[in-house]
């Protein structure tokens, strides 16, 4: 952690003696300390000590046959405490320019709770019409104007597409128009395969994860106002290097996702929308991955794979006030199976799994530099058998519940 520290310091304590010097440009800081208080009425999938929750575990039977899983929990954790650096500097190469540092205690495992870990690190180099970042930051499919506004931390994942990426973004404005172009790495959200959660999967594959996404935003003369676009995304993964047998191969995997967006801001509510059609987007926080479609060479034990697909659907509307909001969330995704027969195994979250959705109303009040946020947040996931297609089948809800308040100090 001091480590941590001193490597930050380090590299920001030469942008504040220039800063010194020249009042045009230097560093911001800004953030928030936050402290999150939550119970759950059961056993859940999540990550960070119960910080980051995605759905309730699956029934887990005893000797007698008592469900393990039917156990509620609490938690306090503050790891969500965050720093926030806004550098500008000369302009360079005709453009304005700019860096965004970002970093939390949150660590990148679960091993390293508290640990401070980089969210956000990116140059951007800002011309008239055009903008190009380079460095990491929001996937693309996280659309930063219109995403759930949810008092917890997984922000409507795992029906929104959730993940921070290394990566190269052009973006280009045509008045209310605007089109991107990204190529990105992974680094903390990565894709899974035969040994696990790794970015050597996409690495292995030499082609970076591309994305294009449209968005259209308008204000209209009576102060309402819209955003609205879509997007689609191209991944390809090599899962393995080398078979079972010890034979080389570079068996490749890929899949394509897309989303439809749409913002409506009126003067008292706000209306988010979103539909993600996801294939393999195990990366992205969400259901689906893929999975081993047959062995095309039994001796040598050569597999070819087939994307697990998902199809998920969010909506969230608040009020505007500034010192009470009200919100509610509401969230379903839909395991679609495989393209074809498979053989297995998963490289998947989720297999098990028909469809989650989540209902989760929440209050905030603020006052000066201060918030209390409180959310009731009641998840359901539909876990059954899954057939030779990956279709899950004979499938029962499990429900968890969970009660969070978040205390908010902002500077």
């Amino acid at each position: 952690m001091k480590k941590h520290l001193l490597i930050l310091f380090v590299l920001i304590f030469p942008i504040i003696l220039v800063a010194q010097d020249n009042k045009n440009f230097g560093i911001k800081f800004s953030g928030f300390v936050k402290s999150d208080i939550f119970w759950d009425s059961r056993q859940t999938v999540d990550v960070r000590e119960g910080h980051f929750c995605l759905y309730p575990q699956n029934e887990k039977f005893d000797i007698n046959g008592k469900d393990v899983n039917a156990k509620s929990k609490f938690n306090i954790l503050s790891i969500q405490t965050r720093l926030k650096g806004n550098i500008t500097g000369p302009d360079a190469f005709g453009a304005k320019t700019s860096d965004y540092i970002e970093a939390e205690l949150f660590g990148t495992s679960n091993a390293d709770v508290n640990g401070f870990r980089l969210r956000h690190a990116f140059a951007k180099l800002s011309w008239t019409n055009t903008e190009l970042l380079v460095g990491q930051y929001w996937h693309p499919m996280f659309i930063t104007g219109c995403y759930p506004g949810t008092v917890s931390f997984n922000t409507g994942a795992p029906f929104q597409p959730f993940s921070r990426n290394p990566q190269i973004r052009l973006t280009q404005n045509f008045n209310n128009f605007k089109i991107q172009l990204s190529a990105l790495s992974q680094r903390d959200f990565t894709s899974t395969g035969p040994d696990g959660p790794s970015s050597k999967y996409l690495r292995n594959s030499v082609l970076p994860e591309m994305n294009i996404t449209l968005q259209y935003a308008t204000k209209f003369d009576n102060g309402n106002e819209l955003l609205t676009g879509v997007g689609g995304d191209y991944k390809m993964l090599t899962p393995r290097l080398e078979t079972d047998s010890l034979y080389k191969t570079d068996e490749k995997v890929s899949g394509f996702s897309g989303m439809a967006f749409l913002k409506y801001k009126l003067q008292p509510i706000t209306l988010k929308f979103e539909g993600v059609y996801g294939q393999s987007p195990y990366s992205l926080t969400m259901l689906g991955g893929y999975v081993v479609h047959s062995i095309t060479d039994i001796n040598k034990i050569f597999v070819d794979y087939t994307t697990v697909n998902t199809l998920s659907f969010w909506a969230d509307i608040h009020t505007n006030g500034k010192k009470i909001q009200g919100g509610l969330f509401a969230g379903y995704t839909k395991n679609l199976g495989a393209d074809g027969n498979v053989a297995g195994p998963y490289y998947s979250r989720g297999a098990n799994i028909a469809y989650v959705y989540r209902v989760s109303p929440r209050i905030i009040f603020n006052s000066g530099k201060m918030r209390f946020a409180g959310e009731v947040e009641y998840t359901v996931a539909a876990y059954g058998t899954t057939d030779v297609e990956g279709v899950v089948h004979n499938y029962k809800d499990i429900c968890n519940l969970r009660l969070l308040l978040g205390v908010y100090y902002f500077f």
